[in-house]
């Protein structure tokens, strides 16, 4: 599911979702928590404008704040991982999220911000990119039905009340993403997990 940009590497289609729908100028930013990625790529948490490539799309097609884990199978997958994680999904993939946040999926609306590709560089996890000045998009579109929206893109919604059972995803030979989930209910990072945000030192 990872496709890097072209020989020249150069960007492919890219956007950035918001649930602003006036954005007009794309400034860089530092991240609200920052991430311990390492010394080598501590200045991803610096001012930057953060796009998505069509892909990879797919994790952002929720509200800002939500936390979700989202899962799908690679060439390495084994059988028994695809069966106990994955089982019959059709679609691409399946996306984990806390019953408490469904409503606001339901009613919530994104825009799609179309993204100049000229402007980002890879910043080193599959599909991300991102640029160091400002930008201004080229197009918005709307997405007022984020399930249906969901579906279209092949991903299978699931809903549990809490999503630390699915911790040992990450000792599996799928791939799992998992965003925001600072905000999910009794949250660990396991080892092997997502990045841990940096410890806040007064």
């Amino acid at each position: 599911m990872t496709r890097p940009g072209d020989a020249a590497g150069r960007a492919p289609g890219l956007f950035h979702f918001s649930e602003d729908p006036a954005i007009r100028l794309f400034v860089p930013r530092p991240v609200r928590v920052p991430i311990d990625r390492g010394p080598d790529r501590a200045w991803l948490n610096g001012p930057l404008v953060w796009a998505i490539d069509a892909a990879h799309s797919l994790l952002y097609l929720f509200p800002r704040d939500c936390p979700r884990i989202v899962i799908w199978p690679t060439a390495e997958t084994s059988p028994e991982d695809r069966r106990t994680w994955f089982g019959d999904v059709a679609g691409r993939a399946v996306a984990y999220v806390e019953e408490a946040w469904m409503d606001r999926i339901r009613s919530g609306t994104l825009h799609r911000y179309g993204m100049p590709s000229e402007a980002f560089e890879p910043a080193g996890d599959p599909g991300t990119w991102v640029s160091r000045r400002a930008v201004i998009p080229d197009s918005r579109d709307s997405l007022p039905d984020l399930p249906a929206t969901m579906a279209m893109a092949g991903v299978e919604l699931r809903m549990l009340p809490r999503l630390t059972p699915l911790a040992p995803i990450w000792r599996s030979s799928l791939h799992a993403s998992g965003i925001r989930l600072r905000n999910a209910q009794d949250w660990v990072t396991p080892e092997g997990g997502p990045p841990r945000p940096i410890a806040h030192r007064p």
